[in-house]
């Protein structure tokens, strides 16, 4: 767990970036709250799901989730996660993610954030401590954003669709039986559906599927298991989505 002083710390603008290291275990759920400072969370081990009201990250140990100071969220541990946060003024430097995030953690970025959680919040800015925190920041500002985003709906009908296909990722309801169900015509569910959440009905249910996907593969499952339950009528029209969307096969993706 976080210690007194280690959350004075991370709350503190006194430095420009602080890093955190906390484990959790296999399920633990930290509730919804926010920080005064932008925030990277990432896992050197185990699976993390991240919620705000906007919307949901899952990410594995090579990617992390950037939010934006005072976004309150929800974090998830699937499977034992190894958490290292670090915790960024909003004008520590030009060019960082201007929205919440999914970026991507290379070898080098990670030893970094690693090195981070190390140095103690009071360093100097002409230090070597200080110095790395530079680098750090330099390394973050230039990252691709990843699709490793579910929007959430902010229309109350649509809301309801979505958080069905959460629980239920394998339903094969269409979007013409959704839309008799909430006494739309096809075309009005359509335009609801995408003005509430930004994507199609099928590219959501989609990125929901896969997304959910790698929390059960985060678990241990089996692929061809994950496959099923996840709406997939086999494990390779599973493992092509997969690859699509991710670049490498479910097999890999852990590696």
């Amino acid at each position: 767990m976080i210690s007194h002083a280690a959350g004075s710390a991370y709350d503190s603008t006194a430095t420009p970036v602080t890093g955190v290291a906390v484990d959790y275990p296999a399920g633990h759920v930290i509730p919804p709250h926010s920080h005064p400072r932008s925030q990277l969370v990432y896992a050197i081990e185990g699976v993390l799901a991240v919620e705000t009201a906007a919307g949901r990250w899952v990410v594995p140990p090579t990617r992390a989730v950037w939010l934006q100071a005072g976004v309150e969220h929800t974090i998830r541990a699937r499977g034992a996660v190894r958490m290292r946060s670090l915790f960024v003024n909003v004008d520590a430097i030009e060019g960082l993610p201007g929205t919440d995030c999914v970026i991507d953690v290379p070898p080098l970025l990670r030893e970094l954030i690693l090195a981070a959680t190390l140095v103690p919040p009071g360093y100097r800015a002409d230090s070597r401590d200080g110095r790395l925190m530079r680098f750090l920041l330099d390394e973050l500002r230039a990252l691709p954003v990843l699709p490793f985003h579910l929007p959430w709906p902010d229309d109350a009908r649509i809301e309801r669709v979505c958080r069905a296909l959460t629980e239920d990722p394998a339903a094969a309801g269409t979007a013409d039986q959704w839309a008799a169900r909430l006494a739309m015509s096809p075309k009005t569910f359509h335009r609801h559906f995408l003005r509430s959440t930004g994507v199609t009905f099928g590219r959501w249910r989609q990125q929901a599927r896969l997304l959910l996907a790698l929390e059960a593969l985060a678990q241990g499952l089996p692929v061809v298991r994950v496959a099923f339950e996840h709406g997939y009528d086999s494990q390779s029209a599973f493992t092509a989505a997969f690859r699509r969307q991710f670049g490498v096969p479910p097999t890999a993706f852990y590696r």
